[in-house]
């Protein structure tokens, strides 16, 4: 994984991500709702963006302290707008666990976690963290996301489906659930135009020619008869420690 590229992506997109990050914010909202109501001492969130989560969680839960972290250094001023008193920290998630010995009461993250290379480990490693009684809450993706450019690409970042993941961390007997959202576009091309503004073409420094989008049009089209989809797979995952 270029964790390079996948900041700079991020970094550039940030102005466009809460317009066209729709799914995103979706996903947000449902993972909240595992929490309402509920109090924590330390609450750590990794990839808080723009805030979609951050908000939600800043308005629904009782907290003492609060840590968001991303990659993107530009997620600062969101956050702050938020609340002020929340601890931005920029940083690689894996490089700051390598030094950071703090244990939170709650870790939670909405669609990161497909980034992770090792996500077996990852995952153990934030468990770790956590107190007991501790809940680790996160949403990622799963197998069928972006199907359609899978099928023309042959690229993708490794999914987990929700089973894969239960069977992964069964002795904590986490609770999963899974959806399929299906996004319509106009053309092929206002695709890669969602793509780009939500960042998640950080998988390649791809330079697209005339050729390339000519030939990825073409593709698309012929797989999506009608009008040009893109699938997303969100998996929602709570583990209690």
């Amino acid at each position: 994984m270029n964790k390079e590229l996948v900041q700079n992506r991020f970094s550039k997109m940030l102005s466009s991500y809460n317009e066209n990050a729709k799914i995103q914010k979706k996903m947000a909202e449902r993972l909240i709702k595992f929490l309402t109501g509920t109090t924590f001492d330390n609450i750590l969130e990794i990839g808080c963006g723009t805030g979609f989560l951050t908000g939600l969680a800043n308005e629904k839960l009782c907290y003492k302290n609060y840590t968001a972290l991303d990659i993107a250094s530009g997620c600062e001023k969101y956050i702050t707008q938020i609340n002020p008193e929340i601890n931005f920290i920029n940083s690689d998630i894996e490089k700051f666990l390598l030094t950071d010995k703090t244990k939170y009461d709650l870790i939670l993250s909405n669609a990161v976690f497909q980034w992770i290379e090792d996500f077996k480990s990852f995952i153990d490693k934030l468990l770790s963290r956590l107190n007991s009684g501790g809940i680790l809450l996160f949403s990622t993706f799963g197998k069928e996301n972006f199907r359609e450019i899978y099928h023309i690409s042959q690229n993708s970042l490794k999914y987990y489906s929700s089973s894969e993941i239960k069977e992964m961390f069964k002795d904590f007997t986490p609770v999963t659930e899974e959806e399929i959202h299906i996004m319509a576009f106009k053309t092929p091309k206002d695709v890669l135009r969602h793509l780009q503004q939500t960042g998640v073409n950080a998988i390649e420094s791809k330079q697209w020619t005339k050729k390339n989008l000519l030939e990825f049009e073409n593709n698309y089209m012929n797989l999506c008869s009608q009008r040009p989809t893109l699938t997303y797979n969100p998996v929602y995952v709570i583990i209690r420690k």
